[in-house]
């Protein structure tokens, strides 16, 4: 488990991209007392906190400092940081001299000199300066009074919502869907019958030509109109048509969903603010500066057209 856990460890780039770095909070690493050390070339974690410039490791004589550590714990993915401190800050430690190394190697050999390795530079140099500028936009409206105003306007009070658990058939005509329904009722397996005739082959092959649970918003008006009208083990006892060809749906089971938690959704919640003050910042900053297009073609300027509407969040 360790090594697979190390391996999977050095393969994470330190920098991450905007969502990252822009919306990650700041996370410090903990410092307690340590265990041995599972990486024993690596640096032992402090027993207790210490100086942030505090020298960790050294790679031809450039530090590596505790808070060169920290920052790096920033950037890993919340199911990484949850491992003992013993085993993440070895690993960590190691990731960095590793970095140093490939640094010092690639400017040695004068990569760094090359117009394409540039322009990646000025390239990485831009996206850490719009990021920067998108946490200080976004990070202080994610506070947890505006989690719990967005779940008192979204989520409380809402009447629990009606799930289906159903399966389908989906055929290109109708006569092809009678047939269907025909060989059911004489004793074919659904699931058999899926995985052979249904056209939707992502759920046939694979699931028989269960769609698992959703909800009625979860599906076209046809298809949902039909399910949540029947009964759990009915199957339509007439072809269901819709812009895909024709369906024949079998119900397997009905339940409502409660009214979830406000820590079961806090997380989506979130990712939801993001979207909503990230999309509030960009507007920002496009309104403050004129932007022109040109055609490729022509070089001549293209009018002003609205963006497209965005999809609506379900």
């Amino acid at each position: 488990m360790a090594l697979k856990v190390l391996i999977h460890m050095r393969l994470i780039p330190h920098a991450f991209g905007l969502a990252a770095a822009a919306l990650f909070a700041t996370t410090t690493l903990c410092t307690p007392s340590f265990a041995a050390d599972p990486a024993p070339a690596a640096a032992a974690a402090p027993a207790k906190p210490a100086d942030p410039n505090a020298v960790v490791a050294t790679v031809n004589g450039e530090k590596i400092t505790l808070s060169d550590v920290q920052t790096a714990m920033i950037s890993l993915p919340p199911q990484m940081r949850q491992l003992p401190p013993n085993l993440i800050f070895p690993m960590l430690v190691n990731q960095l001299a590793d970095q140093k190394a490939i640094l010092i190697t690639a400017q040695k050999e004068g990569l760094d000199k090359k117009p394409e390795t540039q322009q990646m530079m000025v390239n990485a140099s831009n996206t850490a300066l719009q990021n920067a500028w998108l946490s200080e936009q976004v990070m202080p409206h994610l506070t947890d009074d505006a989690i719990k105003q967005y779940y008192d306007q979204n989520y409380a009070g809402k009447p629990a919502e009606k799930e289906v658990h159903a399966r389908h058939i989906l055929v290109k005509t109708e006569a092809e869907a009678n047939d269907v329904i025909k060989k059911l009722k004489a004793g074919a397996d659904f699931g058999k019958l899926a995985a052979h005739v249904s056209t939707d082959k992502g759920s046939a092959q694979q699931n028989g030509g269960d769609l698992g649970w959703f909800k009625k918003t979860d599906m076209i008006p046809a298809f949902s109109d039909a399910a949540f009208a029947m009964k759990k083990g009915e199957i339509s006892s007439t072809p269901v048509k819709s812009q895909y060809g024709y369906h024949v749906i079998q119900v397997l089971d009905t339940r409502t969903d409660p009214v979830p938690t406000l820590d079961a959704v806090r997380d989506k919640i979130r990712q939801a603010l993001i979207q909503k003050y990230v999309r509030e910042a960009v507007d920002k900053a496009t309104n403050q500066v004129k932007i022109v297009r040109f055609d490729p073609n022509t070089g001549k300027p293209l009018a002003d057209a609205p963006a497209p509407a965005a999809a609506p969040q379900k």
